[in-house]
């Protein structure tokens, strides 16, 4: 039986033990803008999916691009988790009281943009229907975990970025791309919890 269809309580618990077993890296923000996002995991059918959003052509930064829903912290959140929730819940209508935070991964800084961003884990136990702001969300994609440890639909390249270079990944689902930002944090979550691509 694969982590695809397994019971939900066992991918729950197996995030749990990696996320909670292991110190995370923080990042002291100076200059930089503090944001979080939310990795939302939902179970349909037996199968676990990630969710993605797709930002408008109108947005500020990351235009078109695919993203775990989150934003900037406000100074009204008491925590990473209730940034991403918060801005989770404005962008794609989901609601709050249906997540289960099971843990953070690193922070991330991105190299385009001024921002260090602190991933959060989420388990939604009861999707309701999404429900995109339109501004800064055009559409949700669900893409099944099987597909994202799939090798052959990720790859990478080399980038020259103030003069260094660096590699950028790329996960590629049925006409979608996911790349930048998002795609070096889901990598990271799919080494954490899934190494070696490990699914059982």
């Amino acid at each position: 039986m694969t982590i695809a269809r397994r019971d939900p309580e066992g991918v729950r618990a197996r995030i749990q033990e990696v996320l909670g077993g292991r110190t995370r890296l923080v990042v002291d923000p100076g200059d930089l803008i503090p944001a979080a996002v939310l990795i939302p995991l939902v179970v349909r059918g037996g199968e676990l999916f990630i969710v993605f959003a797709k930002r408008t052509e109108v947005v500020a930064h990351h235009k078109g691009q695919f993203s775990f829903p989150g934003g900037i912290v406000e100074t009204d959140d008491g925590s990473r988790p209730e940034t991403a929730l918060r801005e989770a819940r404005e962008e794609i209508g989901l609601d709050p009281a249906a997540v289960e935070i099971l843990g953070e991964l690193d922070d991330t800084e991105t190299r385009a943009t001024p921002f260090v961003i602190t991933p959060v884990v989420g388990l939604v136990r009861e999707p309701g229907p999404y429900r995109v702001d339109g501004r800064e969300i055009e559409r949700v994609l669900e893409v099944p975990l099987r597909a994202l440890l799939d090798p052959s639909r990720v790859r990478e390249e080399l980038w020259e970025r103030g003069g260094q270079l660096q590699t950028i990944y790329f996960y590629d689902y049925e006409g979608d791309v996911i790349w930048g930002a998002t795609a070096r944090i889901l990598k990271q979550f799919l080494e954490l919890v899934f190494p070696g691509g490990e699914t059982g």
